[in-house]
């Protein structure tokens, strides 16, 4: 199916345009993480308390809100967890989890009008399990990079590998970026959102780079920025219809999904749309100016 019939669209010639723009947002994302000190880490990362309530009659997530804060415990996450009575209060940074579980517990029946609460549930994330998750996360990222250079190295080219890897890592920094700039957390499920949004971004970038090599067999004679703008317009029909559908489907879970998995739905959603557009306006125009100086050294 051909979402256009005779696309003729001139991506090459803007990729340095393209870059700039990448260049400004993650410039953008790399001074508000500087603005907030460093991103904001969920109880996974930064240690903490998590207690899983029920109370007695379904009450407006807002007021448990307002209890949780009034307790003491500013900044604490508050969820719906499964049904209306049931709560998940993530709190950052304290001490014993049972005596936060049991402050907690006191502190929603006084200001819930005299609700019954019920404590389901307590886990504790020490600061040392929060560092090794943090360094599990990093070097889970880094294999796959690794990965990925060799794999496309060997399946296309050295200097196709270096630039799916420049689109990765526009992606997830934009995407991270992202996060800081609106203050949102980043947890275990932002970081399975990131890997995913790696191999999709990969996925598009490969299915380029495969026509750019089917391309340069049967269009030898041809300039090498007209070949692969041409490649991207004939696999423009393909992104766009995937990236679409994919949309569609991640913006339902992030609007109908709730609490639990909003943050992993938003930056899905984030790195589709920016891996989208980094295949189309990085990748490939990456490959393009290696080649030009390449091929202006061995003019020299």
């Amino acid at each position: 199916m051909q979402f256009f019939k005779t696309p003729n669209i001139e991506f090459v010639g803007r990729g340095r345009r393209a870059m700039l723009l990448s260049a400004l947002l993650i410039l953008t994302g790399l001074v508000s993480v500087a603005v907030h000190r460093g991103l904001r880490l969920s109880i996974d990362f930064a240690g903490g308390a998590l207690v899983e309530i029920k109370l007695d009659q379904p009450t407006p997530i807002g007021d448990v809100r307002s209890a949780v804060t009034a307790a003491g415990f500013g900044g604490a996450e508050v969820t719906r967890y499964g049904p209306p009575t049931e709560y998940l209060i993530k709190v950052k940074a304290v001490g014993n989890a049972a005596e936060v579980a049991e402050h907690l517990k006191d502190a929603l029946s006084a200001g819930l009008a005299g609700s019954s609460v019920e404590i389901r549930r307590i886990e504790s994330v020490g600061p040392k399990i929060g560092a090794e998750l943090r360094t599990a996360a990093f070097w889970a990222v880094m294999y796959s990079l690794l990965g990925i250079v060799i794999y496309v190295s060997w399946r296309f080219q050295f200097r196709m590998a270096i630039a799916a890897i420049v689109a990765l890592v526009h992606d997830v920094l934009i995407t991270l970026g992202f996060f800081s700039v609106v203050d949102m957390e980043i947890s275990l499920a932002v970081i399975a959102a990131l890997l995913t949004i790696v191999g999709y971004s990969l996925n598009d970038t490969i299915v380029v780079f495969d026509r750019v090599r089917e391309d340069l067999h049967t269009r030898r004679r041809e300039n090498f920025d007209r070949i692969v703008n041409g490649a991207l317009n004939e696999t423009l029909s393909r992104t766009l219809i995937t990236s679409g559908t994919t949309l569609l489907v991640v913006t339902s879970l992030a609007i109908l999904g709730g609490e639990v998995i909003r943050d992993f739905a938003l930056a899905l959603l984030v790195g589709i749309f920016v891996g989208t557009y980094s295949s189309l306006f990085i990748a490939t125009p990456v490959v393009v100016e290696w080649h030009r100086r390449r091929a202006g050294k061995d003019r020299r």
